[in-house]
């Protein structure tokens, strides 16, 4: 499995909507790590999120790949999953931080 972390905020995301991310987030990871996508979803409370002194209209989505990726790949992945998410979702680049990692040291 593919650990991957998305953090929402409140309101933003119906149940539908969640529903086609997580199939199109594990898609990304058979595709980019060769293994389903081990999705923990949370949803920061509404008032709890904010930029710039404003309610945040900000997520955050990581994957964390089993190896350590070139940059060029890491890249890739990285526009691949910026694309479908803010397809999916409508957000505008300022509103969506995209992570690949690598794996944790030992």
């Amino acid at each position: 499995m593919t650990p991957c972390n998305c953090i929402v905020q409140e309101g933003q995301v119906s149940a539908a909507l969640e529903a086609r991310l997580r199939s199109g987030l594990n898609e990304l990871a058979v595709r980019a790590f060769g293994s389903e996508a081990e999705i923990t979803w949370r949803v920061v409370p509404r008032g709890n999120g904010f930029t710039a002194g404003e309610p945040t209209k900000a997520s955050v989505v990581s994957f964390r790949a089993h190896e350590p990726l070139a940059q060029s790949r890491r890249e890739e992945v990285l526009r691949e999953l910026c694309d479908f998410w803010i397809g999916e979702t409508g957000c505008s680049v300022d509103e969506l931080v995209g992570v690949v990692s690598d794996p944790q040291q030992a």
